[in-house]
């Protein structure tokens, strides 16, 4: 568990010394505050306590920036050798991933929490539904974590760090688009199969306040798949070596 602190505080100092969280916050900060306050929702406008626009926004926005940042987790290490380095040390490939894997989860949960003021300014307006809100916050935090363990998994096949970012960004669309097609231009059972693999359907019951087991089951295969296929890549790759 030392191991993969001190990968996941490796990959936090090396996200800020980039310039790469700082840039990712801002934006996401700066695009979910401006369609949730003045684009879209106007919510001082309407005056309904809710956050629901929030989650959209946020949904929409962390699809697009988790594989920017988790495009160089694995690809570049991969590139400038740093990573046959850490693998002829007394740290696994396990270890690897899973540190990486958390200190990407670190800085989305960062770029939630500086949301929170959010949370405060709406529920003056009226009566914030807290279940709600809290659900929606989770369902944010765990499809975060599924999208860090399919960009994990891309960063981990390559060395090109533009392949990784639209090899995520492909596999990502499977699970935001087209499944939710698929779905709906099916009938019986074998759409209700692609509606089980629409990340649509889990997040909207989650992000409404409805906590199901299986949504959170959902996110958490996805993160684990990731997570597997990554170490198992990074395996393959240190044998090959």
């Amino acid at each position: 568990m030392k191991a993969v602190w001190i990968i996941a505080k490796r990959e936090l100092q090396a996200f800020f010394d980039s310039l790469t969280a700082y840039i990712l916050l801002i934006l996401f900060l700066g695009l979910s505050g401006f369609f949730t306050w003045i684009a879209v929702g106007d919510i001082f406008l309407v005056k309904q306590a809710s956050l629901r626009i929030f989650f959209q926004i946020a949904y929409w926005s962390l699809f697009f920036f988790i594989p920017a940042i988790t495009m160089r987790m694995i690809a570049e290490e991969r590139r400038s050798g740093t990573i046959e380095l850490l693998l002829t040390k007394s740290v696994t490939a396990r270890q690897i991933v899973a540190g990486k894997f958390l200190g990407g989860l670190i800085l989305i949960g960062i770029a939630l929490a500086f949301t929170l003021p959010y949370v405060i300014t709406i529920s003056r307006i009226g009566n914030l539904d807290d279940g709600a809100t809290i659900c929606g916050y989770l369902s944010l935090f765990l499809m975060s974590a599924s999208y860090i363990g399919i960009g994990l998994f891309a960063s981990s096949i390559t060395d090109n760090q533009i392949v990784a970012f639209l090899l995520a960004l492909a596999i990502g669309i499977l699970f935001h688009w087209v499944f939710g097609i698929l779905a709906a231009t099916n009938t019986g059972w074998i759409s209700s199969v692609f509606s089980a693999f629409d990340m649509n359907v889990h997040f909207d019951s989650m992000s409404r306040g409805v906590l199901d087991l299986k949504d959170v089951l959902y996110f958490l295969s996805l993160a684990f798949s990731g997570i597997f296929l990554s170490e198992i890549f990074l395996n393959k790759h240190n044998i090959i070596s």
